[in-house]
């Protein structure tokens, strides 16, 4: 079965302009990555949008929410930024109920190799494998509901609400 990947952006694709010392968005790194992490699973990958999370707007979440609705895989990974990361999990959460939608980020970019990227994408992809439907947050080796978490920023991790 193949699961699709969608890539919004975020720290995840980020590079880092050694000039001016600014992170901004070039490709996605998505396919190295599973290259690297020696991935054997039937991938469908889409670009969406480059953004930082910050910066994504209503009408982006709803190009995700419609691509998510469109596709015709059941299996699906979205990468996010993760400071606005829930509020695209619950939207999605809302309207979802018939696919395994799985978001994941990083703190630091994937260029940086130090990355918790890597760790994360792995996570996520055996998460959607493994999960009922349903949108879930993925991050540190942690699975969270969509409707059931939050980033802790003091701590720069993920937690449950209640």
């Amino acid at each position: 079965m193949t699961i699709r990947i969608f890539i919004t952006g975020g720290t995840f694709d980020k590079e880092y302009n050694e000039i001016t010392g600014q992170l901004y968005f070039k490709d996605t790194h998505m396919a190295d990555m599973l290259a690297l992490g020696r991935s054997r699973l039937d991938v469908e990958i889409r670009t969406l949008m480059m953004v930082d999370s910050l910066d994504m707007t209503v009408r982006d979440r709803e190009i995700i929410l419609e691509n998510v609705r469109r596709c015709d895989e059941s299996q699906i990974v979205i990468t996010h930024g993760t400071d606005t990361m829930e509020e695209t999990a619950r939207l999605l959460g809302r309207h979802i109920t018939d696919k395994t939608v799985v978001l994941m980020g990083a703190m630091i970019p994937i260029a940086f190799g130090s990355s918790d990227g890597l760790f994360n994408l792995g996570s996520a992809l055996a998460f959607a494998q493994s999960l009922p439907h349903g949108v879930y947050v993925v991050m540190n080796g942690r699975c969270f509901d969509a409707d059931n978490v939050t980033k802790n920023r003091k701590l720069g991790e993920f937690e449950k609400i209640r």
